[in-house]
């Protein structure tokens, strides 16, 4: 649990996303399970600014998945609403603010811009 979600935490202030300073402010608690084991993360956004530490506290927002299933988000193997809605995860409370925390997840590596594909010449069946 360290390495790969320690470093995403750790570096969310420098990843902030230009669109994202906005006026989104809340708290995000994220809880991590393994086992009988939850570690809790606590995210503030104020401005857009987010600021992460480790502990338990009352929040706005709370996600919930296993361990695994984060580290593949934190390295663009998932994508966390696609995460939800196959239910190996669990979002309670602002879905706004979390909207706004997806951001900080990369991209999938295998994504592409749709606007760098090229167009099927007329007459050429798709």
């Amino acid at each position: 649990m360290e390495g790969l979600i320690e470093q995403f935490f750790g570096t969310l202030q420098a990843r902030t996303p230009q669109g994202l300073r906005s006026p989104v402010s809340g708290v995000l608690r994220v809880d991590l399970y393994t086992g009988e084991h939850t570690e809790h993360w606590v995210v503030t956004m104020r401005s857009g600014v987010p600021t992460a530490a480790r502990g338990y506290a009352a929040a706005d927002t709370v996600w919930r998945s296993d361990v695994a299933l984060f580290e593949t988000l934190v390295t663009g193997g998932s994508q966390p609403v696609a995460a939800v809605l196959r239910n190996e995860a669990t979002l309670s409370g602002d879905v706004m603010l979390f909207l706004a925390f997806q951001r900080f997840f990369p991209p999938s590596p295998q994504a592409r811009d749709p606007r760098a594909v090229e167009p099927v010449p007329p007459g050429v069946p798709s």
